[in-house]
């Protein structure tokens, strides 16, 4: 794969498991009552905003191991190939 491919899947990756990710941590959030938006800097509300971060961290993160497992499997099928 040539290299500008190998970066816009990394970017296009890193971006879609970081908003997932982010989401998650959102709706997580919503589902026990912690509502980012609401007025201020509450006690709730920073801990919604530290959810959200906490999910689009590891979200990212696991595009990376998923990345590191694709080149692992390719190199693999190419040792088996030779």
């Amino acid at each position: 794969m040539a290299s500008a491919q190998k970066l816009l899947l990394e970017g296009v990756s890193d971006a879609v498991c970081f908003m997932l990710g982010a989401l998650a941590g959102y709706g997580l959030g919503q589902a026990v009552g912690i509502d980012i938006f609401s007025d201020g800097y509450s006690g709730s509300s920073m801990v919604g905003i530290l959810m959200v971060g906490l999910g689009g961290g590891a979200g990212l993160h696991l595009a990376r191991i998923w990345r590191n497992r694709q080149k692992s499997k390719a190199a693999l099928e190419e040792a088996e190939a030779d």
